[in-house]
This record gives structure tokens, sequence and C-alpha cells, in this order.
């Protein structure tokens, strides 16, 4: 049983900082990639970063050079440290696991908001 939390959502303003932490349970959590997705209000859920197994990163343009996904494999967790901050990063942040045999994310936390206010 795969089940993730998020934490550290919150208000800001724009400019400013969070850092988003997800806490997994399951085994052998060092073996997956996993990513921080977002949607925002009438909008498709959207990749915003991922990791992989060995350490590799990915982001969305739209945040490159703000946000910095990380993660411990000895506390099962799984970063997302976001800097300069805009209004249009507002949205309900996900953390998800990534699934080889179905090559989906098929893991998902309940997620947590972040607003950015102007």
């Amino acid at each position: 049983q795969v089940q993730l939390v998020e934490s550290g959502g919150g208000l800001v303003q724009a400019g400013g900082s969070l850092r988003l932490s997800c806490a997994a349970s399951g085994r052998a959590f060092s073996m997956y990639r996993m990513g921080w997705f977002r949607q925002a209000p009438g909008k498709e859920r959207e990749l915003v970063a991922h990791i992989t197994s060995g350490g590799s990163t990915n982001y969305a343009a739209s945040v490159k050079g703000r946000f910095t996904i990380s993660r411990d494999n000895a506390k099962n967790t799984v970063d997302l440290q976001m800097n300069s901050l805009k209004p249009e990063d507002t949205a309900v942040y996900y953390c998800a696991r990534y699934n080889p045999p179905t090559t989906r994310y098929d893991f998902w936390g309940q997620g947590t908001q972040v607003t950015v206010s102007s």
C-alpha cells in the first residue's frame, strides 16, 4: 500500500518562498521516480518537476530556475523548494509516484494548496 502525504502549502506574497514536503509509505521508495504536479482552477493538472531514482531532475519551463526538487531516501521524502513565487504558481500541488508497469503516475497524495498573492 502506497500512501503519499503532502505538507507545507500556504499563503505567500509574490517573490516569496515555500517548501513543500511529501512523505511516502510503502516499500522501496528509493527505486521510484517521484513527481510534483499542480492544478490551478479551470486548468489541467501539469507536471512541475520530477526526480528519478538516480537523482536526475526535470522541470517544467515555467518553474525552471525557481523550483528545486530533492529527495531523501533515508526518510522516504521528496521536497519541492519554491522560490521567487508568482501569482500564476497558485494551485493545488500534488506529490505522485511513478508506476513502471503502467508507465504512469498511479499513486497520488491528497494535495496541498499554494496561494501566491500579488
